[in-house]
């Protein structure tokens, strides 16, 4: 009786063992499921944050108020002086350029350049993406927003300005309105623009003000390289820096207004993702080191 009582039993076990691994592995698929769908999701919704940001960045100024108008008169005349120094300020920069190393000159122009920027706001926004990080998703959509509205503004104004640039020797008055071209393509700088709207907004991800400026003196160098490297005036420049900080608040400003991101830190929410997902943590013994799962 107790051998058939002990075989029962066994199978009995068996199959409730094999009933958990089966419920265990639809579950996994369950999860799984649920991730790609939320990573689509996020996705969709990344891209209208995205849309609905740079939509805002070129129809803001016919919301501005006063103290916009006042900002505006106050930055168009403090170019207006630096545009009476452009040509001896131009000198200046240029006669520093071979007393410059060659690789913080070449860091500056590389910096800037669309391939190097790009590929860096779309890789903070795709670490964000994947590892489903809300606060990086943001930082990215930021960043990404930022780059359009300023790639895009300074492409068209360089068209339209036409300006020409300080190594045509030709001095600070050359301009060829609505035809542009590489030599007439001073005003503003779009080496500046990418690398503040970069730089500008991940410092606002920070409160130490030892990383902001570390991170401002890096972003510094590109203006200033294209000053070293006569590719554009001191105005271009102070302008192209003033577009960025204003570019960056007004995307970061619509994201907030709108409340498209917030983020879930209640005790509710932590213990939800913890029943969602395994935290591994790096654990170390007497003679032990491996790897341990919360779940």
């Amino acid at each position: 009786m107790k051998q058939i009582f002990l075989i029962l039993f066994m199978i009995f076990f068996h199959l409730k063992t094999f009933g958990q691994e089966d419920s265990l592995f639809f579950s996994t698929d369950s999860i799984e499921f649920k991730s790609e769908n939320k990573f689509w999701k996020n996705l969709k919704y990344d891209v209208t944050s995205i849309a609905g940001g740079t939509l805002n960045g070129f129809t803001q100024p016919v919301r501005w108020e006063k103290d916009d108008f006042v900002i505006l008169g106050a930055t168009t005349a403090g170019l207006s002086i630096l545009y009476l120094a452009d040509e001896e300020s131009s000198r200046f920069f240029r006669n520093q350029s071979d007393d410059i190393p060659g690789a913080i000159k070449e860091f500056g122009w590389v910096f800037g350049r669309p391939e190097a920027n790009y590929s860096l706001t779309a890789g903070v926004y795709l670490l964000g993406l994947i590892t489903d990080n809300e606060k990086i998703r943001e930082t990215g959509v930021l960043l990404v927003t930022s780059s359009v509205i300023g790639g895009i503004a300074q492409q068209t104004m360089k068209t339209v300005v036409g300006r020409g640039r300080p190594d045509l020797e030709k001095g600070s008055n050359q301009f060829r309105l609505f035809r542009g071209g590489h030599a007439y393509g001073s005003f503003p700088s779009g080496h500046t623009i990418l690398t503040t709207t970069t730089i500008y907004a991940l410092s606002k991800q920070f409160e130490s003000p030892w990383i902001k400026a570390g991170l401002y003196t890096v972003g510094m160098v590109t203006p200033i390289s294209r000053l070293w490297a006569g590719a554009h005036w001191l105005t271009d420049v102070t302008l192209s820096l003033v577009m960025s900080v204003a570019i960056v608040e007004g995307v970061d400003n619509f994201l907030k207004r709108k409340k498209r991101y917030s983020y879930q830190d209640s005790e509710t929410e932590l213990l939800m993702n913890n029943h969602r997902k395994i935290q591994w943590n790096l654990t170390l013994g007497p003679g032990t080191i491996g790897f341990l799962g919360h779940f």
